[in-house]
């Protein structure tokens, strides 16, 4: 109800989810207004005057582009450390309570290590909890404060993914075929590299914490007498393992920086607003004017020549006009 009302009560502007889509809509709209002198500008210089510039060999990271994935990256490595964290607590407190009937626990060695569950070296924390509208409240909450961590994490890693995709397709508008706005929507999910590792790895990540975590129950006489989370060492290790895979590969590829003089956008609207001057649905970009004493660089909807590394640029006071989308 509240996404029918939002869509009732906006105007729509486009439901295309491309940020050049979105971008030529907010110009066509004047919703938009492009910065002049800005034509060589990346989105990190965003807070810096639009004083001519020079091309850069290279582009900053997303990690330095944009404060929102800094945050993405660190939180990430929160859920790698606290699920160590919580590997180490499952492992203490079995220790300390083996013997009992809740808990079962043999040394962690090679010899033992496994990556499905063992009935014979798996070492486990279980405890019971009694049937009653208060213990199935307590359930929900155990599993939503172990399980809520990993799903906010991999949710989160989604923007690393976008950015990057977005980025990658910019970056097409100094290729031979140049920049298609248009494109399909499914199909950078398979045909991308971080958004293929990220399609793979959520499902991947769930299962193997499905592995870890489990609920055991115990019936009698037709009646449910209590639930037992079931937590095991081994597959938290596990899943700990790849947690810090998944967290070291999206920080290679936030940190990465692009190479070429085209000003990383990394999808960020304004910063696409001020970097293309003409709108088209096959875009190149490239050094467009010599001017004394700046030239200027922009898009076409033709090849363009490379632009001069030892020029200063800074934009045409142009006016950016897009078409409606």
């Amino acid at each position: 109800m509240i996404a029918l009302s939002g869509t009732r009560a906006v105007k729509i502007l486009t439901w295309s989810s491309s940020p050049f889509d979105l971008t030529a809509a907010l110009v066509h709209h004047t919703q938009l207004t492009p910065a002049t002198f800005r034509c060589m500008r990346c989105v990190s210089a965003l807070e810096a005057d639009g004083n001519p510039a020079r091309p850069s060999e290279t582009q900053p990271s997303a990690w330095h582009a944009h404060p929102s994935i800094r945050k993405v990256v660190i939180s990430l490595w929160g859920v790698v450390a606290a699920c160590a964290g919580w590997a180490a607590l499952v492992m203490y407190l079995s220790h300390k309570y083996s013997g009992t009937a809740s808990t079962y626990y043999s040394p962690t060695q090679l010899e033992t290590w496994s990556f499905l569950p063992s009935t014979t070296s798996t070492t486990y924390l279980n405890y019971h909890l009694r049937m009653s509208i208060q213990w199935w409240i307590l359930v929900f909450v155990n599993v939503a404060v172990v399980q809520g961590p990993l799903t906010l994490g991999l949710h989160c890693a989604e923007l690393i993914a976008n950015v990057i995709r977005d980025e990658r397709q910019w970056r097409c508008a100094t290729g031979r075929k140049g920049l298609r706005t248009a494109t399909n929507p499914v199909k950078p999910i398979f045909t991308h590299p971080t958004c293929l590792v990220l399609f793979v790895a959520k499902p991947f990540l769930h299962w193997m914490f499905g592995l870890s975590f489990s609920m055991n129950n115990h019936a009698a006489e037709g009646q449910l007498n209590y639930l037992g989370p079931v937590m095991l060492i081994n597959q938290i290790w596990n899943l700990c393992i790849a947690l810090f895979i998944f967290a070291s590969f999206f920080t290679f590829v936030a940190l990465r920086r692009p190479r070429g003089p085209q000003p990383a956008a990394y999808g960020h609207v304004q910063t696409l607003a001020n970097l293309v001057d003409e709108w088209s649905p096959v875009m190149w970009w490239g050094h467009k004017e010599d001017a004394i004493p700046y030239c200027h660089a922009g898009t076409s909807d033709h090849p363009l020549p490379d632009v001069k590394m030892d020029c200063v640029y800074a934009g045409s006071s142009a006016v950016s006009l897009a078409p409606l989308s």
